[in-house]
């Protein structure tokens, strides 16, 4: 019989029962609701979450738009390029993988540094490029061996090429890797191998010429190797850019400057369009597209010719006597002195206590405007330039296109300089003293000017004083709508035409009278001949004591402190068509050196003239006047 004591105790476990029985029926209750709730009310998300996981979304780099002459000459292209990535997210151990994937091809210390830099700054899922334009053999050998290179894959895609290497390198400019301070959260910038404009017109016009990426939808097993592709959705090519360079012309403007160091610039004085601008030396593109090498990028930094720099539009030099038509055309349209006057030189030109030589000891005589010119009489242009001051002469300068940059597109163009009375105690906080004046009156102290510049001044003179602005793009052809490049409406720069009669004579006589500075250059054939002004630019002043010892010589002095040699000129005199001009760097006398330049290069571009291949019967060049 059971007791008191049995029955508590009976009563006790079944309650206890009864309470963990609740619970456990409570847990199951809830672990079925979240069962529930997971498989059926979240079903779509985690099948959508688990879709995501098995499909990767990729970018895909769009063609870059070539870089085309007027005529249709490739300037830059693209090449198929085999290339070796590694992504961060496939690869535990990324310097484990480097080592290994080097014992297969070669990945060099500084390469292994770059690839673990980038992978750090860069999101997980971004492959990184660890080597570029590998052969058959190197990717075969990457394939063979790919299981035990986890992250390791070979991609596909495109690399710039410079057909022409030198010639247009600082035309066409160069594409290299992206800098991380150049990345702007856009994604394109991110991909492995992407390169953008970084000099040039690849610079000017990157996000034309770089397109809109597509998109690639592949299916990617549990380590992240590709399966198979679902869907491709192709990007929007770059544009084709075509430029007004004659790519033939910027040939031979740069064989006719080799061996020197200078630049040549020739332009349409009518359109503006700019034909060739040639700078020497200078360097080769296609090393810049896979990575310059540090001993590459040594030889170009410190060489003494400075190869990277685009002489034509961002060498500042003196003009020297190139200058002496915009000291004419200052005092003719101030009213100063007419064609009649005359100045007598003998040599030399006193002002107070201080002596100012002309660069012929025994001096020119007496001379006017005209004779003042052909024979670059520098006395008659110190006395002009004093009775100007040299307000005037900037004024006129700038009217020329001189004093500031040109605005064409290229990047680095610098602007040269015009001074002024305002700019010399605005930069010092000393007053402008007559004796300066005399000097830039000559194109030498402070006056300072880029090949590309005197061209366009010899532009808009011969031109009939309207202000045509150089330009270099012609057109954008693109998917997406291009657009051609109109020159706008000029407008005259103010100069009466019979001023600037007078002076063109004078620059014909220049080449084509005997007494002319240039008429050893002449162009012998009367239908392109040419006129022009030479100059020397003076590196160093010679004090009078070297003069008198002999020591002003050119062989006498180091390559670095001769003078430059420089040389404007146009044709045909008959009809100005084309302008050129060109700087040898320390060359010497403008006449001697730079002005053969100029006539090769404008007989060259005369002959390239589309009006002088036309059928008989069409207009001639010089019936087309001056327009």
């Amino acid at each position: 019989m059971a007791t008191k004591d049995d029955v508590s105790r009976e009563r006790l476990f079944t309650r206890r029962a009864l309470l963990l029985g609740a619970g456990q029926a409570g847990l199951l209750s809830v672990l079925a609701g979240r069962i529930y709730y997971l498989q059926v009310v979240e079903s779509s998300r985690f099948q959508t979450m688990a879709e995501e996981n098995r499909v990767s979304m990729r970018l895909l780099p769009p063609s870059r738009g070539r870089v085309l002459d007027r005529g249709g000459e490739a300037l830059a292209v693209n090449r198929q390029n085999f290339r070796v990535l590694l992504n961060a997210e496939q690869a535990p151990n990324a310097d484990a993988v480097l080592a290994a994937l080097s014992e297969i091809i070669p990945v060099g210390e500084a390469d292994r540094r770059r690839v673990l830099r980038e992978l750090k700054r860069r999101r997980s899922f971004v492959p990184v490029a660890v080597r570029e334009n590998l052969s058959w053999h190197e990717v075969s050998r990457i394939e063979i061996n790919a299981p035990d290179l986890p992250g390791i894959s070979i991609d596909m895609g495109q690399t710039r090429y410079y057909p022409f290497g030198p010639t247009a390198a600082h035309l066409v400019g160069y594409v290299a890797a992206v800098a991380e301070s150049e990345l702007t959260g856009d994604p394109l910038l991110e991909l492995p191998g992407f390169r953008i404009g970084k000099g040039g017109i690849e610079k000017i016009h990157d996000v034309a010429l770089r397109g809109r990426a597509g998109r690639s939808r592949v299916e990617v097993n549990a380590v992240g190797r590709v399966v198979r592709e679902l869907d491709r959705q192709e990007g929007t090519p770059g544009g084709d850019l075509s430029l007004t360079i004659d790519m033939a012309l910027q040939d031979f403007a740069t064989k006719r400057l080799a061996g020197q160091s200078g630049a040549a610039a020739v332009m349409d004085v009518h359109s503006g369009e700019v034909l060739a601008l040639a700078s020497v030396p200078a360097f080769d593109p296609n090393l810049f597209t896979s990575g310059i090498s540090a001993r590459d990028w040594d030889e170009l930094l410190h060489n003494e010719y400075t190869p990277l720099i685009n002489k034509a539009v961002a060498g500042q030099y003196p003009p020297g006597s190139t200058f002496k038509p915009v000291v004419a055309l200052a005092a003719l349209s101030a009213g100063l002195v007419t064609p009649e006057f005359r100045v007598n030189c003998p040599g030399h030109y006193d002002l107070g206590d201080s002596r100012f030589h002309c660069y012929k000891k025994g001096g020119h005589g007496s001379v006017n405007l005209h004779e003042a010119i052909a024979q670059s009489c520098d006395v008659y242009f110190y006395e002009l330039a004093r009775r100007c001051g040299i307000d005037r002469i900037a004024a006129m300068g700038r009217a020329l296109g001189l004093g500031e940059r040109t605005g064409l597109d290229l990047p680095g163009e610098r602007g040269g300089l015009m001074p002024t009375r305002d700019w010399k105690l605005r930069t010092s906080g000393i007053p402008w003293q007559q004796g300066e004046t005399l000097v830039c009156g000559i194109g030498q102290g402070s006056v300072l000017a880029t090949p590309l510049q005197l061209a366009l001044m010899v532009s808009r003179i011969v031109n009939g004083g309207i202000a045509v602005q150089p330009r270099l793009t012609r057109e954008l052809v693109a998917r997406d709508g291009g657009f051609v490049a109109r020159p706008p409406e000029a407008q005259s720069i103010g100069v009466k035409r019979e001023s600037l009669e007078l002076v063109i004579k004078g620059m014909e006589a220049v080449t084509n009278t005997q007494r002319g500075t240039a008429y050893a250059a002449r162009i012998k054939e009367p239908e392109m001949a040419m006129g022009g002004k030479s100059g020397t630019s003076q590196v160093r002043r010679i004090t009078m004591s070297e003069r008198d010892a002999g020591l002003h010589k050119l062989k006498d002095r180091p390559w670095r402190e001769r003078d430059h040699a420089l040389f404007i000129g146009f044709a045909p005199v008959s009809a100005p068509r084309y302008a050129a001009a060109v700087i040898v760097e320390h060359g010497g006398g403008g006449s001697a050196m730079a002005a053969p330049v100029v006539r090769d290069l404008l007989i060259e571009t005369q002959k390239r003239d589309p009006s002088r291949r036309q059928p008989p019967g069409a207009p001639s060049v010089a019936a087309l006047g001056r327009g």
